[in-house]
């Protein structure tokens, strides 16, 4: 089963956030990771007043890969990186195929 990262942020220092963007790639891509949805801008459907400035959607060819990007990425540097430069939420979910 596919392992999922949901990501909603809104950005509090760009160039921070850059940083990170910069470099993450590389974390993701050695647990086999993929985008499915980069940085886009939610299309509001329905109203609320938590909305995220951008939207990302990681996909792993397991759970257990996304668990282990997670745990890789909170031992390095780009944890305090993500913390300081934005708010939101980091979500691990399963895939149902």
């Amino acid at each position: 089963m596919h392992g999922y990262i949901v990501v909603d942020v809104n950005i509090k220092d760009m160039e921070g956030f850059m940083e990170y963007v910069s470099r993450i790639p590389e974390i993701i891509g050695k647990h086999g990771g993929r985008f499915i949805v980069k940085g886009a801008e939610p299309n509001v459907v329905r109203e609320s007043s938590n909305i995220p400035q951008y939207l990302v959607v990681i996909e792993f060819p397991s759970v257990e890969a996304a668990d282990s990007f997670i745990e890789e990425r909170s031992k390095s540097d780009l944890i305090e990186i993500f913390n300081r430069s934005t708010e939101g939420r980091i979500l691990r979910v399963e895939g149902c195929i």
